[in-house]
């Protein structure tokens, strides 16, 4: 049972490091290259018609790892794996079609904002939505209505206020991802490290799940997620699909993932803490998106409020850019920090699983 989570990630690291490269001919032969900001760095001008839209690889490796895992295994597909992969395949549609506009209709700003926000919108509701059907025999369906940090709280917010929860936390990650994705390989390095993260929680909260009874380390601790090794399925065939993908995508990257990778990313980190009972914990297993995302809220804040810009370029990485950084140091720098929060975060979920003892 627990080796799909294995061939998950092993056959999605080998589908993106081999349909990788046929994408990028693809969309090279097309003439589909990235738009580059005029204000940005300068050094970022050579990156103009490097191919993008390259989440297409890594979104279509990663569903076709979750289903051939299962196949190879034997085991069925869970309602909570496919309504995660759901939402990252509707909120990658968005960035798609936000993409295409910027370059097939050479239209720099791509989607209006009204249609891209409705198209979030429509994703994240209905994931919300179908998130709280499918109870199992206990009665745990893939999401529920109580907020959590390792575990649920003990108080619930009722159905509607999930919905705008969750809608919440699908916007600022997809967003957060977006923002992060400037320099080549950041982002996706950075999510590799959280799907890591997801992986380990998901196969330790199926170890540790209420239903498993006697067998439990720590009857005390145990948790209520309705399929934790199935989430642990999903985020590891992310992290090999990532993992492959940024193969290409490193400096000096072949290709981008475009919006339409990094919004179906930013769904997926989303539904994965939403469905293994993290919620809050994401703000610190993705601690990087948290702390790039602020730094745009600061500067747009502190211009209009006194005028004054608060770093040299928002997002952060473009200020340490300006300030001098290379763009490798940047990136590896920030996967140091994005490393450690990962680290701090799981030792929060681990430590508050052995404090229940």
């Amino acid at each position: 049972m627990m080796n799909q989570v294995l061939f998950a990630g092993v056959i999605g690291l080998f589908l993106t490091l081999i349909g990788t490269p046929l994408l990028i001919k693809l969309l090279a032969r097309k003439g589909y290259g990235q738009y580059i900001r005029d204000d940005g760095p300068r050094e970022h001008a050579s990156k103009r018609g490097t191919p993008t839209m390259g989440g297409i690889a890594f979104i279509l490796s990663t569903v076709a790892a979750y289903f051939l895992s299962k196949v190879i295994s034997g085991e069925s597909p869970r309602y909570s794996g496919v309504l995660v992969l759901g939402l990252m395949v509707g909120m990658g549609l968005v960035g798609f079609l936000d993409d295409y506009i910027k370059i097939v209709k050479r239209r720099s700003l791509g989607l209006r904002a009204k249609a891209k926000m409705a198209g979030q919108l429509i994703v994240g509701v209905a994931f919300a939505v179908l998130s709280l059907q499918f109870a199992d025999s206990r009665g745990q369906t893939p999401a529920s209505t109580k907020l959590s940090f390792i575990t649920d709280f003990g108080w619930t917010i009722g159905p509607v206020l999930f919905v705008i929860w969750a809608l919440f936390m699908i916007l600022a990650m997809s967003n957060g991802v977006n923002l992060t994705d400037g320099l080549d390989g950041l982002a996706t390095g950075a999510s590799v490290l959280v799907f890591g993260a997801y992986t380990f929680i998901g196969v330790w909260q199926f170890q540790e799940s209420c239903a498993n009874g006697e067998t439990l380390t720590n009857p005390g601790a145990c948790y209520e997620v309705r399929d934790p090794l199935d989430l642990a399925v999903v985020a590891s065939a992310l992290m090999g699909s990532c993992l492959g993908f940024l193969w290409w995508n490193t400096s000096p990257a072949k290709i981008f993932m475009g919006d339409t990778g990094s919004l179906a990313l930013g769904g997926v980190l989303a539904g994965l803490a939403i469905c293994s009972r993290t919620e809050l914990l994401l703000a610190i297993l993705g601690g990087l998106f948290v702390l790039i995302t602020m730094s745009v809220v600061i500067q747009v804040g502190s211009f209009r409020l006194t005028g004054k810009r608060v770093f040299r370029m928002a997002p952060l990485q473009h200020h340490f850019e300006l300030k001098g950084w290379s763009e490798v140091l940047v990136v590896v720098r920030f996967w140091i920090i994005q490393g450690i929060c990962v680290i701090v975060g799981l030792g929060l979920f681990y430590a508050g699983w052995a404090a229940d003892k």
